[in-house]
This record gives structure tokens, C-alpha cells and sequence, in this order.
């Protein structure tokens, strides 16, 4: 915001600087008056830009912010869906050793340790009634049945941090446009305040039309893009 503050004071100083020409009757004095509503279109639109700039990376900051909280949260729940594969595995490993002995309270016992989730693929696959089934699933973990809240919950988060980065991304390109346009009204100032060194109409004219080109691509850009 800085560039902008000493944009919108050069902006004044020549915009008072050019008050100090000739009648407004000649073409010299038609010329500053143009002058000076370039300086005050510029001084307007610069403020405008630079606001806008800083609202843009702003929220990019934020959601760049989002961004990695959502990693983090996705990176935890992936952790804990490869505890809750290993729990699985142990439990039923513990429940086939214990089936194979005929050891029906210990088989039990690790039944009644599944969890809710893995119940319902091992109720689905004991279904299929897998001891004399040579065509059934290896366990349950390979049933369409078996589910893991923590892994839909991992991918939703996953999604979210993507999303977050991408509104990150786009939004620093918004900011880097306001700033590419606060630039184009620098190249205004300085172009005006060149002009105003010549004391012939003639250069001091086509200066100012090429400042008006520019001032013109500027607005037009600040018109167009999206604005918070």
C-alpha cells in the first residue's frame, strides 16, 4: 500500500503543479485541464488497485492457511485408517486362530472386539460361509462391505485442502493482476508529469494521448476483473 500512498500524492502534487499553466482558453490550457483529470482518474483508481491487491492477497494468504490445516487433518486420518487395517488384521487373525482350535469363547471374545464397521464385512463374508467356499474372499477386508469412515473422511479432507489451494493459487494471480495494473497507472504518472515539461502543445498533446491510452487499458482491466 505504500506504492499506492505515493502514487496518489505524486498524483496531486502535478495534478496542482499543472493548475499553474496557461488560460484554459488556449491549447496549452486545454491540455493541462486534461492533465489534471488524468491525475485525479489516476489518483482514484490507484487507491482502488492497490485496495483490491491487498483484499486478493489477503484472502490468498487465508486460504493458503486452510490449505494446510486441511493437509494436516487428511495426513491424520490417514494415520489412523492404517491403525484401524492393522486392528482389523490382529483381531482376525486372533478370531481364525482361535476358530481353527475350536476355541469358541476365545473366537467370541475377538468377534465381540471387531469394530462396527468390520462387523458388517465379516457378517457379510461369513455369508458366503468362507470355511468350505474355495470361491470366497481371503476375509473381510476384501468385501465390497468393508468401509472406513476415516478413510471417506481422509478423501473429503483431501478435497477440501486441494480446493483451498486452488482458491489460493487464482487468487494471488487476481492480486498480481491489481498490482501489474497499479504499475500501467505509475507509467501514467510519469508520462503526465514528462508532458508537463514541455512548453510546446504539440509533444505535451501526444504525450498526454499516449497516458490517456494507458489510463484507458488500466480502467478498462479494473472494470473486468473480479473484485472482493
Amino acid at each position: 500500500m505504500a506504492e499506492t500512498k505515493s502514487n496518489v500524492e505524486l498524483a496531486h502534487e502535478l495534478s496542482g503543479h499543472s493548475h499553474h499553466h496557461s488560460s484554459p482558453r488556449t491549447p496549452l490550457g486545454l491540455i493541462g485541464i486534461i492533465e489534471a483529470a488524468v491525475l485525479a482518474v489516476v489518483a482514484v483508481a490507484t487507491a482502488w488497485s492497490g485496495y483490491q491487491a491487498s483484499k486478493w492477497e489477503g484472502f490468498s494468504a487465508r486460504a493458503y492457511a486452510l490449505y494446510e490445516r486441511y493437509t494436516v487433518l487428511s495426513q491424520e486420518k490417514i494415520n489412523v485408517i492404517g491403525q484401524d487395517r492393522i486392528y482389523d488384521i490382529v483381531t482376525f487373525n486372533g478370531w481364525v486362530a482361535a476358530k481353527m482350535a475350536n476355541r469358541k469363547k476365545l473366537a467370541d471374545f475377538y468377534e465381540r472386539r471387531f469394530r462396527p464397521e468390520y462387523q458388517v464385512a465379516f457378517d457379510a463374508w461369513m455369508r458366503l460361509d468362507p470355511i468350505h467356499n474355495l470361491k470366497a474372499p481371503p476375509g473381510p477386508t476384501f468385501m465390497s462391505q468393508y468401509k472406513d469412515a476415516n478413510a471417506q473422511a481422509a478423501q473429503h479432507l483431501a478435497a477440501e485442502s486441494q480446493s483451498y489451494f486452488e482458491s489460493g493459487v487464482n487468487s494471488r494471480d487476481r492480486g498480481d493482476d491489481y498490482v501489474r495494473i497499479t504499475v500501467f497507472l505509475a507509467t501514467v504518472l510519469f508520462l503526465t508529469a514528462l508532458s508537463q515539461r514541455f512548453e510546446f502543445a504539440g509533444p505535451r498533446a501526444a504525450i498526454v494521448a499516449v497516458a490517456a491510452v494507458f489510463l484507458v487499458v488500466s480502467i478498462f482491466s479494473l472494470f473486468t476483473l473480479p473484485r472482493m
